[in-house]
């Protein structure tokens, strides 16, 4: 597992997150979402200028690689507040869940919190996406639901916390 890494990156792998974003998208959310909302979410939030820009405002981006160097996933961190660092994006290829990967992510948030002294780690997830229960193994406990309007659709999200000690 080790041979695994976990680099930032800048605008200049947008690209990049294009490419994983969307393929992890259409299978993490087929189920969940209609083909419509899908190709909405897609263009809204993953094209490379939307990626720029979220990185612009604060979003930092993390490559997770295999040895050979192929990309896997990714993960997108921002502060909040003073106390509170959220993982605003995390995902793996459908082929990489189940690895230990996904854990390996949220190990490296958690481990950047502590270091930029958080005491909170905060992240949305769909209330139909399976990747809930990962996270509650991961410690994460729900503090919320809600129902976000986003430009005609509803986000209808768990917000997670997990506490840094």
């Amino acid at each position: 597992m080790n041979a695994y890494s976990i680099q930032k990156v800048g605008p200049q792998a947008a690209p990049l997150v294009q490419q994983l974003g969307t393929a992890v998208y259409h299978t993490t959310y087929q189920s969940i979402l209609s083909g419509a909302q899908i190709d909405f979410m897609l263009q809204k939030n993953y094209t490379p200028e939307a990626i720029q820009q979220v990185m612009a405002d604060g979003q930092e981006f993390y490559i997770l690689t295999k040895p050979d160097r192929q990309p896997l996933g990714f993960i997108a961190l921002q502060k909040k507040n003073k106390d509170t660092l959220r993982i605003e994006k995390l995902y793996l290829l459908a082929g990489s869940q189940g690895l230990g990967l996904g854990k390996k992510l949220i190990d490296f948030a958690v481990d950047h919190a502590k270091a930029q002294g958080f005491s909170v780690v905060e992240l949305n997830v769909n209330r139909g996406n399976n990747a809930y229960h990962f996270y509650r193994k991961q410690g994460f406990e729900v503090i919320a639901e809600v129902d976000i309007p986003y430009y005609g659709y509803i986000l209808d999200d768990y917000i997670m916390q997990r506490p840094i000690r």
